[in-house]
């Protein structure tokens, strides 16, 4: 009995030795490869430069799907060319925007205007559990006009995606950027 007790006590001793710390909060490090680009080679009436590690898929009527297979997203490109509805085609890519108003916080629009390459456009974040966080637009204002849309092949929470929307985001705005029609 006297050994039983010796034995606890000494346990009771040796285990409170260390002072208990809280764990440090734990950050998701999600690192992406460099980026390099390469020039959109399928016949379009447009040209851009699009990820090398994107898979091009083409579609019919000029439309393009770019998969980001490791982020399980796509950026799905759509071309209509100007024919006397350039109002109509505008207000339809707003409204496809403004549609994700319901799920969004957020929709934070920018313009982009380079008269040199006659490229005119908006891009719109949309912040919050919507089905696309990326949208935008672009048109030369008399032939051309383009829409874009980022899907993720997942039920959408925007905590959990922001990282890959912010890296698309980047090849979205290369995409406006470097975009020259034909």
């Amino acid at each position: 009995m006297r050994n039983l007790f010796f034995i606890i006590i000494s346990l009771i001793f040796l285990s409170c030795n260390t002072d208990v710390l809280p764990k440090p909060k734990g950050y998701l490090g999600l690192t992406y490869p460099q980026k390099e680009y390469k020039i959109l080679t399928l016949k379009r009436p447009y040209t851009f430069d699009v990820l090398k590690r994107t898979t091009i898929i083409d579609d019919t009527n000029n439309w393009l799907k770019i998969k980001y297979p490791n982020l399980k997203a796509s950026l799905d490109i759509t071309y209509r060319p100007i024919e006397n509805n350039l109002i109509e085609l505008l207000t339809e890519a707003e409204k496809l925007v403004f549609k994700h108003a319901v799920k969004a916080e957020q929709i934070t629009p920018k313009d982009f205007v380079n008269p040199k390459k006659r490229v005119f456009g908006s891009l719109y974040e949309i912040t919050g559990n919507a089905a696309s966080n990326l949208q935008f637009h672009v048109t030369d204002s008399t032939s051309n006009f383009i829409k874009g849309s980022l899907y993720f092949y997942a039920k959408p929470n925007y905590d959990s995606i922001l990282p890959a929307v912010a890296y698309i985001r980047e090849d979205v705005l290369k995409l406006i950027e470097t975009l020259e029609w034909k």
